[in-house]
């Protein structure tokens, strides 16, 4: 089967593209999703149309990313999540994590345009891409860092003073 792609289709094509596709996957995916049209000749004619109107799309969508990177590389997240042993993670930090963060911070980006491989399960930093266009990727700083480090420092420092303390005094 043949279609037209109405939008960009991750490992398949681009926006205007004409592919050859299974059967099944046009008829039950990528027709109902309206993400293509049959390529039969009238829309053939239409594609044109179709092309040149991406073009200016696609320029547009790419000059949005790329203000909206520049933005989102000043952007710094901080999650404080419980700490087990070896400063690993009791749960993670997570795409859709970073996507709310990011919602409360104003900036409104699809949790699946972050480009995060696996959650984040250890204590540090990272530099999490977020891929907004095909063309332009920002990356967000992403520190994750245990929710209780001062308590437990300020129990223990107080008790080692004064042990310190005693030590000196006889």
């Amino acid at each position: 089967m043949e279609v037209i792609l109405k939008e960009d289709v991750n490992k398949l094509g681009h926006r205007g593209d004409v592919v050859k596709v299974a059967d099944g996957y046009g008829r039950n995916y990528l027709l109902p999703e309206k993400l293509a049209i049959e390529a039969t000749s009238a829309n053939k004619a239409v594609i044109e149309q179709m092309k040149s109107s991406a073009v200016r799309k696609s320029a547009k969508e790419k000059s949005g990313a790329e203000e909206l990177g520049k933005q989102l590389d000043a952007v710094e997240l901080v999650f404080e999540r419980k700490v087990g042993e070896h400063e690993h993670l009791f749960g993670s930090v997570t795409s859709g994590d970073i996507a709310h963060q990011l919602q409360e911070k104003g900036f409104t980006v699809d949790r699946r345009k972050i480009a995060l491989d696996d959650p984040l399960r250890t204590l540090g930093e990272f530099h999490v891409p977020i891929k907004l266009h095909r063309e332009v990727t920002a990356h967000v700083k992403v520190t994750v860092k245990s929710d209780a480090p001062e308590e437990l420092a300020a129990v223990a420092a107080p008790a080692s003073d004064e042990a310190a303390e005693e030590g000196t005094e006889d």
